[in-house]
């Protein structure tokens, strides 16, 4: 999940990008939907998409969702990307069809319009978003907990299975390898913060510090349980969920608060029980934390110390959610909430949109 100026663009696994007006909280529609076959992973900058198309890097100007136009490849940037989709299932071939089907590469990214949900007496209500998606300005946009992609500054960062890769996106239209380095093994997330990013792994947290944007230094690793890891901070503290699940191994279901005031000494102030946490966000002290088939938890994390649970949001499959200013955008097994979070002890939904496969 991403959010810029208004828009939601929602990742359906090796499909596409769904593009999502949120302008009106209660009523979100579905604008497009661009097609980019095995993407994983994206961002926003400016009026740039950037996603992986299995072992590449585009970038999509998306300026006119109605005209997409592709302004850059870097080709096999992501080898282990073939990871995803390579794996053995342990089927045999038995038969095929030939047919004569070519598919040009221009047609990998076409636009279509959504069918219409009923919403104004029909038609595609593009709410602004024609000629001027996003802006002019190259500014990012805000990721969710879960992502393998962070823009920071003019620099996109890159996670895969063990390495960390930066590209130069001063021009935002046409990015540019710069570099990679091996950072470990069994990566899983991305946050960045101030000059800081926090890198999550099924072993740990890693600190890395940005200041020279181009090469990233290590300052730090905090290692835990094997478990899949995803990891947020707010500059004092790193708030890391640990789950277990079939990809991720082990047995631990929790929270882990950590001190980064000195980021070369990540120290674990305290863990506290969870169900299965998946992503989280943190609103000032309102601390967020999507928990699989539980719902969304809201947490009051004043003293890191002493969280408290305030509620748990049950009714949906939650994934991922990234917290703006009272409302929660909640990724789920069936599409995207808008959870009103203004009164952390009573949540609600306000609406939701559901993504057909």
């Amino acid at each position: 999940i991403y959010f810029k100026n208004g828009y939601v663009f929602l990742n359906e696994l090796y499909r596409g990008v769904q593009i999502i007006d949120i302008k009106n909280i209660k009523q979100p529609r579905l604008v497009s939907f661009v097609k980019i076959p095995g993407c994983v992973d994206m961002a926003v900058r400016g009026d740039i998409l950037y996603a992986d198309m299995y072992t590449d890097l585009v970038a999509l100007d998306i300026s006119d969702p109605l005209n997409i136009k592709t302004t850059h490849f870097i080709e096999g940037v992501f080898p282990d990307r073939r990871y995803y989709y390579d794996q053995d299932s342990g089927k045999i071939i038995a038969d095929w069809i030939r047919v004569d089907t070519t598919i040009r590469e221009k047609d990998y990214f076409t636009w279509t319009k959504s069918m219409d949900n009923g919403i104004n007496g029909g038609g595609i209500l593009l709410g602004g978003m024609r000629g001027n998606a996003l802006s002019s300005s190259n500014s990012n946009g805000v990721g969710g907990s879960m992502a393998r992609f962070a823009l920071s500054r003019d620099r996109l960062y890159t996670v895969g299975l063990s390495e960390l890769k930066v590209f130069n996106t001063s021009v935002a239209e046409k990015p540019q390898y710069v570099s990679q380095q091996n950072i470990g093994w069994n990566i899983e997330t991305i946050f960045p913060f101030d000059n800081y990013l926090f890198i999550g792994s099924t072993t740990g947290m890693y600190i890395f510090d940005a200041t020279n944007k181009d090469n990233p230094v290590q300052k730090s690793r905090f290692e835990h349980a094997r478990v899949c890891d995803p990891v947020i901070s707010d500059g004092d503290y790193a708030y890391v969920t640990l789950r277990s699940g079939n990809t991720c191994a082990g047995f631990t279901n929790q929270l882990d608060v950590l001190s980064v005031k000195d980021v070369s000494n990540p120290l674990l102030i305290k863990s506290y029980l969870m169900s299965n946490p998946h992503g989280l966000s943190k609103d000032g002290n309102t601390l967020l934390i999507c928990e699989g088939s539980d719902g969304l938890r809201v947490l009051d994390a004043t003293s890191p110390a002493d969280i408290k649970t305030l509620n748990l949001l049950k009714g949906f499959h939650t994934y991922d959610v990234i917290a703006l200013g009272g409302i929660a955008l909640v990724t789920a097994s069936d599409g995207l909430y808008l959870v009103d979070y203004t009164d952390p002890k009573n949540p609600f939904i306000t609406s939701s949109l559901k993504i057909q496969n």
